[in-house]
C-alpha cells in the first residue's frame, strides 16, 4: 500500500506535474513527472508525491478502481525510483481495464524510466535559462 506521507491530494499539485512534468506513455498508462527545483540532496527529506488519474472511460466505478488499486501496489513497490521532493502522476489508460498485473508493472515500468530519462535531461535546460 501506498504510504500515506507520498499521496498527492491537492490539485495544483497535479496540475503542476501533469503540465510541467515530463511525460512518457505506455499501452495502458501515461506517466507525468515533475522533478524539482533542487537536487535531491536539496530536498531534506521531502517525500515523492503520487497521484493517480483513472477516468471514466477506463470503465465503470468498480473497474476504475479496481485499476486504481492495482496502480497504487505497483508504485509503493518503486518508491525509490522516484527521487525525493518529485512529483508523480499515472493515468490509466482504456486498456488498462482487463490487464493483468505483469502487464500493468512492465507498462509502469518502462514508462517510468522514460519520464525519469526526459526529465533528468531537461534539468540541466532549466538550470542554464
Amino acid at each position: 500500500m501506498l504510504p500515506a506521507r507520498h499521496r498527492m491530494r491537492r490539485s495544483d499539485e497535479f496540475s503542476d506535474a501533469v503540465r510541467r512534468g515530463a511525460r512518457s506513455g505506455a499501452r495502458r498508462l501515461v506517466v507525468h513527472l515533475r522533478l524539482t527545483e533542487h537536487d535531491e540532496a536539496d530536498q531534506g527529506g521531502q517525500p515523492a508525491l503520487v497521484g493517480f488519474i483513472v477516468p471514466k472511460s477506463v470503465g465503470t466505478a468498480v473497474h476504475r478502481n479496481r485499476v486504481k488499486r492495482r496502480l497504487r501496489a505497483l508504485v509503493a513497490d518503486r518508491l525509490d525510483a522516484v527521487p525525493g521532493g518529485a512529483r508523480l502522476v499515472v493515468r490509466a489508460l482504456p486498456p488498462a481495464d482487463g490487464a493483468a498485473y505483469a502487464e500493468l508493472a512492465a507498462d509502469l515500468d518502462g514508462a517510468l524510466a522514460g519520464a525519469t530519462r526526459k526529465a533528468r535531461r531537461a534539468a540541466p535546460a532549466r538550470e542554464r535559462s
